[in-house]
This record gives structure tokens, C-alpha cells and sequence, in this order.
């Protein structure tokens, strides 16, 4: 991990030319794999014409960001922005580079499998962003023996005298705090700019509000759903106390897997369940059966109801509101809590500001799943307020006819 301006690109780019050119198999796989390909060639490209364009005999397509050397051995460059497409290739070595902000799916998935067959190797570098998947590989690196095959190294920029200490002091000058410990000194704890939630989880953690919050076996507990076709299912189990606290006291995901797979989960927490939310489109029935998925829970034994359905950025305000009367569970909360945290807005350069819509990523399941819980506890506030009756101007206290007066008041 390292930190702005490192040089770890060129790095990477050398380290993987200098596997190709030692390969003595005749058919030698390396590939550098950017977010996207646009990064990829527009960061990279270059680089690796530059470095092996002093290679006798080596050739560029420029097409396929592909350079192929006399010994068989090539080095292509590649996006994850259509993960998919990169089944069936296979690699003796890869680079995947800014790590955090590839899809949470493409390496242990997609890419993993295509190094099994070479028994081949990955050098995983970027910048932090939260605790996220980048976050959790390397914390799983860390831990291992170096035995194990790992390596990590993690490099700031008060450390490592790559920038003029000047320099340094001008960005800081010009950035948010949070903003260059994260660029430049690698720290995962910074709120990722843009962040939507990160003051506010902040807030109630140091309030305390993030600790260990048992179940209440007197109080029912509601679950929120965020339903994921092909992507991740996030459960989040909460209940709501006298006075109007929110305790979340457990959190749930998967991926790929069925209803029923989730009707097996509530079942195995044992807890006394009220209301089950899920956003509106589990209304939509499938093709292949005709039902909905609605339908299908209902067999389960899961009883659906539909949360409210609203524009996105009053569903976040509603979860902002929501949040400080919320008590989450450190332990059994952990990985939607980081989900929470990384969970952002993308900042655009050409209209300086950050973007309205939230960045979709790995975070934006529990994310939206806590957005249908906030929405769906006020819609539970609303129908519990007495109703306010109002009187008919047209009332007449002498009309004695039956229903007259229940007619008349609305």
C-alpha cells in the first residue's frame, strides 16, 4: 500500500516485464488490470512502451494494449468494469492496481481461478478507501506467516522521501485532513471524501452508540432487506425500544444464494420477529414462474411488507435523521458498519461538486438496505400518531340520521 505518488504503477509495470522477459515457457501470461481499461491505458500504456519498448523484437498492438515478446511471453492490459468478459483467461503473474476500487467480486471470483492451473501470483497495490474489501485482504495478509506466500509493506508519504517535504506541506495546506491521510499517509480510519454517512457514524461512536447490544427478548425485532438478482441479499435486524431508540443488533449478507437460504437464516437466529421490509420491487414477478418474489417469501413463511417508495436522496435523509438514535452492535454489525462508512458520493471535477446519485459498489447493498429501515420506521411513526380529525364546515348537529355525523368527519 502506498501512498500518492509513490511511483507504484512504474513499479508494478517493471516488476511484471521483468517476470515476461525471465519466463523461459514460450507462452509466459502478465497482465496489469486497472478499475477500468480507459484508466488502464491512459495511466499505463505509455508506461509499458516506454520500459519494454527497449526489448529487441517486441511488438504493441494498440488495440488490445498488448505487448508480445520474441520469447513467447506477453503483457496485456485490462479493466474489471466488465469483470465477466475476463473468464477463461489464464496468467502466470497479474498486478491489480487502486484495489479498492475494483468490483468486491473480481479477484476472489472472477480472476482468482484464472491464476489456479500456473499456480501464479497477484500484487495487490492502491490507496485506502475505508474498510473495505482492500481492507479485509490486507488485514488477512497481515495476520499470515510469511510462509504462507504473503507480503505487505505499506508506504506514507511522511516515511518515504519520494516528495519534497514542501510539497507535502502544500497539499495538506489544500486538502481536508481526511483527504490527505488517506492520499498520502495511508490511513484507513479517514472518512472517504464524499462520504454520506461517515460524520454521523462518527458522531455515535463517539458517543458510545457502537458498542455490544444484546437482544431484548421483550421487544420484537424488524428486519430491513436490500434484495440482490445475481448480487449481494443484506439483512439488517434491528429493534425499536421505548422512547424511540434504535437497536441494531445484527447484520446480514450474501451473495448468490435464494430465498430460502434467508428464510434458513432468521430461523437460525431465533429471534421473535414484527415486520419484515423490503424495497418495492420484490412486487416484480418473475418470468420463469410467474410469481413474485413476494409470493415465494410468503410460502417461506416470511410475511414481506413494502417499504415506502421514495426518491433516493430523502431516503438518505431519512437514514441521517435515523442514525442518532441508533445503538449498533459492534461485533455482529462490523461488516455493514464499514459498508455505511465507505458508502459516498463521486466527486466531479468538470461541475465541482460531488455527484447527486451515490457511487454503487460493494457498500451500497447495506447502504440501501439501512435506507429502506429508515424509511420504513417513519411510515411505522406516521400510522401510529392518532389521526386528526377535522370538522365538516357542512355538519349539521341536528341531523339526526344514522352515520350523519361519522359521514361527515374526514
Amino acid at each position: 500500500m502506498t501512498h500518492r505518488r509513490f511511483g507504484k504503477t512504474v513499479m508494478a509495470i517493471n516488476h511484471l516485464l521483468r517476470l515476461a522477459l525471465e519466463d523461459t515457457s514460450g507462452s509466459g501470461r502478465y497482465s496489469y488490470i486497472a478499475p477500468n481499461r480507459v484508466m488502464a491505458k491512459s495511466i499505463t500504456w505509455d508506461y509499458l512502451k516506454n520500459y519494454a519498448g527497449v526489448v529487441p523484437g517486441v511488438k504493441f498492438n494498440e488495440t488490445e494494449l498488448r505487448a508480445d515478446f520474441p520469447s513467447g511471453s506477453r503483457i496485456t492490459l485490462l479493466g474489471t468494469e466488465l469483470v465477466d468478459n475476463l473468464r477463461g483467461l489464464y496468467f502466470d503473474f497479474i498486478c491489480m492496481d487502486e484495489y479498492a476500487d475494483h468490483p468486491e467480486r473480481a479477484f476472489p471470483e472472477v480472476i482468482r481461478p484464472s491464476l489456479s492451473d500456473r499456480k501464479g501470483g497477484c500484487l495487490f497495490i492502491g490507496t485506502p478507501r475505508g474498510h473495505g474489501p482492500f481492507y479485509k485482504l490486507y488485514e488477512t495478509a497481515r495476520a499470515e506467516p510469511k510462509s504462507a506466500g504473503w507480503f505487505t509493506e505499506v508506504y506514507r508519504a511522511s516515511t518515504s522521501d519520494v516528495i519534497d517535504p514542501e510539497e507535502l506541506a502544500a497539499a495538506k495546506g489544500m486538502m481536508s485532513e481526511d483527504a490527505y491521510q488517506q492520499e498520502f499517509e495511508c490511513s484507513w480510519a479517514a472518512n472517504i471524501p464524499g462520504a454520506i454517512y461517515g460524520k454521523a457514524l462518527t458522531k455515535v461512536e463517539a458517543k458510545g452508540q457502537i458498542c455490544q447490544v444484546p437482544y431484548d427478548t421483550q421487544y420484537k425485532v424488524h428486519t430491513a432487506w436490500d434484495l440482490g438478482i445475481g448480487d449481494s441479499t443484506v439483512i439488517w435486524f434491528y429493534q425499536i425500544l421505548r422512547g424511540g431508540s434504535v437497536h441494531i443488533i445484527d447484520h446480514y449478507e450474501a451473495r448468490g444464494e435464494g430465498l430460502e437460504h434467508y428464510a434458513g437464516v432468521l430461523n437460525e437466529k431465533g429471534y421473535l420477529y414484527g415486520r419484515h421490509y423490503a424495497p418495492h420491487d420484490i412486487e416484480v414477478r418473475e418470468l420463469g414462474t410467474g410469481k413474485s418474489r413476494r409470493e415465494i417469501a410468503w410460502n417461506l413463511g416470511i410475511n414481506f411488507s413494502v417499504a415506502p417508495k421514495l426518491p433516493i436522496d430523502d431516503g438518505i435523509h431519512a437514514a441521517q435523521m435515523l442514525i442518532p438514535r441508533c445503538y449498533f452492535d459492534a461485533k455482529k454489525c462490523a461488516e455493514g458498519l464499514e459498508a455505511l462508512r465507505h458508502y459516498h458520493r463521486v466527486y466531479d471535477d468538470r461541475k465541482r461538486t460531488f455527484r447527486t446519485s451515490p457511487n454503487h459498489d460493494w457498500s451500497s447493498h447495506s447502504s440501501d438496505a439501512l435506507r429502506y429501515l429508515a424509511i420504513s420506521i417513519e411510515e411505522e411513526r406516521d400510522r401510529s400518531r392518532p389521526k386528526q380529525f377535522i370538522a365538516d364546515m357542512n355538519y349539521d348537529p341536528f341531523d339526526n340520521r344514522a352515520g350523519a355525523s361519522a359521514n361527515r368527519l374526514h
